[in-house]
């Protein structure tokens, strides 16, 4: 067979992610690629660390991007930071807390699991009743913005009762960086990991991280070595740390570009003003599912505005209804996963896509296939619904 440039559709991205990419960000990928130690490329190495701090909120000096996925960055901290029958207390309330119950797993760790529902945040009672039982823990892991469910989960005051029993913590940002406030210094996180493909409106494939002194003072402490070569960050700094560049491996330069351009455009809007922007997204779409009569799957005041989990009214199959979406409106939206499969959908306002055309678009689609579905819905109100929420503002 003989194959010609693939040239894909063009769709609205509002799923669990990859999010729409801006088109300042796809324009810098276009850039004449030049070798990973080239000056010129240490030097946007060096800005693109200031962006990520600015981003994160920290001052901290490992502040990388991985030249992976953000379910990299996940891993990394974990083989870097968990040992061999270490004892590691893992929150669990949706899809990827269970991943990172896998990855210690995988890393030699013992998980000691706190179960909470999908769609409830973490328990912080819970957490201090499960140290005080297990107090040779020393590690503490969750999920600040569960991507499965699209509920937030208080990472300031479950970093203050790790910290409390003397332990770290290992927190997934993946769809809260620049989405929703997260303060990494102030609320005193130590090992963050998240994704290039959410709130930065980047193209996937890069894991920001960062990791402050206790965490990298516990990896220096370490009695075995750690069992990944690409995700050692001893070996990482040599090549992403101040001062003379060593070899490690060839970064993907184009996408850097990427990811550059990505953070100088959230550090342009304001970090501020790009949370803002998210929650009144959220608030526009809300008015407008609820009076089409769909109710959410999470509490509002524990709701992601970036990742809104939809109740599928009865008598709807879900996969028919993502399917003519995505066929007839060239509108991408997400599943539900897990226990949730077939009974949610998850809407995705994130970065360059959470905007007021898109969420228009989005209630005029699912409005469009729904009544053709026959679904128990409110015709002709959605829409109206969430303009007037965005006049009021």
């Amino acid at each position: 067979m003989r194959y010609t440039s693939f040239n894909p559709p063009v769709r609205t991205l509002m799923g669990s992610g990859p999010s729409d990419v801006h088109p300042r960000v796809l324009t810098a990928m276009a850039r004449p690629t030049i070798g990973h130690l080239d000056p010129a490329f240490i030097a946007m190495m060096e800005e693109i660390k200031g962006l990520l701090q600015y981003a994160f909120q920290t001052s901290n000096a490992l502040t990388i991007p991985l030249s992976a996925p953000g379910s990299a960055g996940m891993e990394c901290c974990f083989v870097n930071l968990v040992e061999p029958g270490e004892e590691v207390i893992v929150c669990v309330n949706g899809v990827f807390g269970e991943r990172m119950k896998d990855s210690i797993e995988r890393s030699g760790g013992v998980p000691i699991v706190i179960a909470d529902p999908m769609g409830s945040p973490v328990d912080p009672n819970k957490l201090e009743e499960t140290l005080r039982k297990h107090r040779d823990a020393r590690l503490v892991a969750f999920v600040h913005a569960e991507t499965s469910t699209g509920v937030l989960s208080d990472a300031k005051q479950l970093a203050e009762i790790a910290h409390h029993h003397d332990c770290l913590t290992i927190v997934d940002t993946v769809t809260s960086l620049g989405g929703s406030p997260l303060k990494v210094d102030e609320w005193g996180l130590d090992a963050v990991f998240s994704g290039s493909q959410k709130c930065l409106s980047c193209t996937p494939g890069l894991a920001p991280i960062t990791l402050n002194d206790r965490a990298l003072d516990k990896i220096k402490q370490r009695k075995i070595r750690v069992q990944s070569w690409f995700l050692d960050l001893n070996l990482l700094m040599g090549y992403w740390g101040s001062g003379k560049r060593a070899y490690h491996h060839t970064a993907p330069i184009n996408t850097l570009y990427a990811l550059h351009e990505a953070l100088a455009m959230l550090q342009e809007e304001g970090l501020e003003h790009s949370w803002a922007r998210h929650q009144h997204m959220h608030r526009a779409l809300r008015s407008g599912i609820e009076a089409m009569g769909l109710a959410f799957l999470v509490k509002e005041s524990v709701r992601l505005p970036q990742l809104n989990a939809i109740m599928v009214p009865q008598g709807v199959d879900d996969a028919v209804l993502r399917s003519r979406l995505l066929n007839d409106y060239n509108l991408e939206i997400g599943a539900g996963l897990g226990s949730l499969a077939g009974k949610i959908v998850r809407i995705g306002l994130m970065g360059y896509g959470a905007n007021m055309k898109n969420v228009m678009y989005c209630l005029e689609a699912l409005e469009a296939v729904l009544a053709d579905m026959r679904a128990p819905i409110q015709k002709g109100v959605a829409m109206n619904a969430a303009q007037n929420v965005a006049v009021l503002n």
